[in-house]
């Protein structure tokens, strides 16, 4: 019996952190026990908001793949491979703009949010309103059973399977309706309190050192109400707590929610633990990404060879679209 298949994707638009690390990578490793697994560096979907300066755009696409490689994507057990080598998914993504109500892009949660959030840029382009479209060219050519993804991130995948399902009822049964499956993600903290993010400037970065991680996490800001080593802290409101819960024993985080409010434990004393158990952690991690960076061309050919594999499927599943659209 073949295995479900499996697809998801990332953006290179910046080095990645821990946060991408505890979120999707380790989630995705897991996934190729079981499936058949179909990852893609999603540079066309950067540009959407990244189009004025392009300039580090490879750079990002390398440092990826070399983090993917690292956290154990397996290129025998899945095919990884870059959007942009193949050009089938924006001959999909034109069909599909085709017939997609221009209500269903406005209507998205995330148009209207990143429109409020994101000021420094001109967002008002086809690209960055019709990005759902590429994403479901994305999924769809893949005839993906399964999408993971977030409770948050369930309106994209329906408006994948809204154009899925309207391409059918005009030209016929082609398309599958891929599935949720919904992962939890944990909520990391980044250094300043906020969430872990690029655009804040508090990350943990899986390209980072030893020694930055170390210098970082000691300067994590944690209970502001604790200003004094004998204050007694609350540590649900602690970022430092957050990481603790991921990566320390349960035993140190029972000690840590006892200890913390009684001033029993300082917060050097838990920044010091966590940091043995990060590090430990992150040991074969940074290993084997630190073998990886030795060699470039070894990165390069792994793409390369993903893009092949996929580009089969893709052609595959164009030549049926426009056969049902006579085309």
């Amino acid at each position: 019996m073949s295995k479900k298949r499996v697809l998801s994707g990332m953006q290179p638009s910046g080095l990645l952190h821990l946060g991408n690390l505890m979120g999707a990578l380790e989630n995705w490793r897991k996934l190729q026990d079981e499936y058949e697994c179909y990852y893609f560096i999603a540079d066309w979907h950067a540009l959407t908001t990244q189009y004025a300066d392009t300039s580090k755009m490879r750079a990002y696409v390398h440092e990826m793949v070399i983090d993917w490689l690292a956290a154990g994507l397996d290129p025998e057990r899945s095919v990884l491979f870059q959007q942009s080598q193949l050009p089938e998914h924006a001959v999909l993504h034109v069909l599909f703009s085709m017939i997609t109500p221009l209500p269903w892009l406005e209507r998205v949660p995330t148009y209207k949010e990143k429109m409020e959030q994101i000021d420094d840029r001109d967002l008002y382009t086809y690209g960055f309103l019709g990005y759902p479209v590429l994403q479901a060219a994305d999924i769809l050519i893949y005839k993906a059973d399964y999408v993971p993804v977030g409770v948050d991130q369930l309106p994209h995948l329906e408006l994948t399977r809204e154009i899925g399902r309207r391409f059918n009822a005009f030209y016929g049964d082609v398309l599958p309706e891929p599935q949720p499956l919904l992962t939890q993600y944990p909520k990391l903290l980044g250094t300043d309190g906020r969430k872990m993010s690029k655009s804040y400037n508090n990350c943990l970065y899986l390209s980072d050192t030893p020694e930055e991680i170390t210098k970082k996490v000691m300067a994590m800001i944690t209970d502001p109400a604790r200003v004094r080593r004998q204050d007694p802290g609350n540590p649900d409101i602690c970022p430092l707590y957050t990481l603790d819960q991921i990566f320390a024993p349960k035993e140190w985080c029972d000690h840590v929610k006892r200890e913390c409010p009684k001033a029993g434990l300082g917060c050097v004393d838990d920044k010091r633990e966590l940091l043995k158990q990060l590090l430990e952690y992150l040991r074969p991690l940074q290993e084997r990404r630190k073998a990886l960076t030795t060699n470039p061309k070894k990165v390069a050919e792994i793409i390369a060879e993903g893009s092949r594999k996929a580009r089969i499927v893709a052609k595959e599943t164009l030549a049926q679209v426009q056969e049902a659209m006579k085309l």
